[in-house]
């Protein structure tokens, strides 16, 4: 697990990116694999619908370890697994579940810090959230990729994004580092100005959230991103063409 980690965090260089096409059962992870990935992530998101669940750890924590457990046994690359808010609030149960994970074979997992099934994406305080990934450090050891997720973008739309949020954002990136987070990840901020400027002020590597209509690889790039992942979107493409396959086939 250790070399996993090791070789899985330097694929993490700013302007050079880890591209992770996001994957949600042991078949899809196979085959990103064969498509020529460097790493496998699963999303929270698409795991939960492919097993008839809801996202916002709706997947009961079992069938996420063991779903976590079937991937990693059916590829040879880092796996690093979407935990959502680490099916706790509690830093010591927060701990304790980050520790299971990592005994599956998992080499990291994305928490986040919004507060689960919050009708507003509240977010917890930033101290409060600090302390889940300080217990999830000590549960884990170093060799495990906690990338700290933040929702400050994904509380208002793209066009109220500006100085002060992105100036929050990089507020949570120090404070989820000195916690012992490895990366960080801003998912709906899609403005280039503002993702270089976090990407200039994070102490930690930063992940980029693709979906149609957002800026290009190249252009995400360019402002210093060291990560950028696809979310639901592979889900979607894949039960899409599946659909469309299905219907040619039924209607006939």
């Amino acid at each position: 697990m250790s070399d996993k980690f090791n070789a899985f965090a330097k694929l993490h260089i700013p302007g050079d990116p880890i591209i992770l096409f996001n994957v949600w059962d042991a078949g899809s992870a196979a085959a990103v694999e064969r498509a020529g990935a460097k790493g496998i992530a699963t999303g929270s998101w698409s795991v939960a619908a492919a097993h008839g669940f809801l996202d916002a750890e709706s997947l009961p924590l079992d069938l996420a370890l063991a779903n976590a457990g079937r991937i990693v046994g059916a590829t040879r690359l880092p796996v690093t697994i979407d935990f959502e808010g680490g099916y706790a609030t509690d830093p010591g149960r927060a701990g304790a579940h980050a520790a299971a994970l990592a005994a599956t074979g998992a080499i990291g997992c994305n928490v986040e810090d919004q507060v689960i099934g919050a009708a507003t994406r509240a977010l917890h305080p930033i101290d409060e959230q600090a302390a889940r990934i300080r217990a999830m450090r000590a549960a884990t050891g170093d060799a495990f990729f906690i990338n700290a997720r933040t929702d400050v973008f994904l509380q208002s739309p793209p066009d109220a994004h500006d100085k002060a949020r992105a100036d929050a954002a990089i507020d949570r990136a120090h404070a989820y580092a000195d916690a012992g987070a490895s990366g960080f990840f801003v998912p709906g901020l899609i403005d280039l100005v503002l993702l270089e400027r976090i990407c200039r002020a994070s102490p930690l590597p930063v992940n980029f959230m693709a979906f149609a209509g957002a800026p290009s690889a190249a252009q995400v790039a360019a402002t210093g991103v060291a990560r950028i992942s696809h979310g639901p979107g592979p889900y979607r493409l894949a039960l899409k063409a599946f659909e469309d396959a299905a219907r040619a086939v039924l209607t006939r």
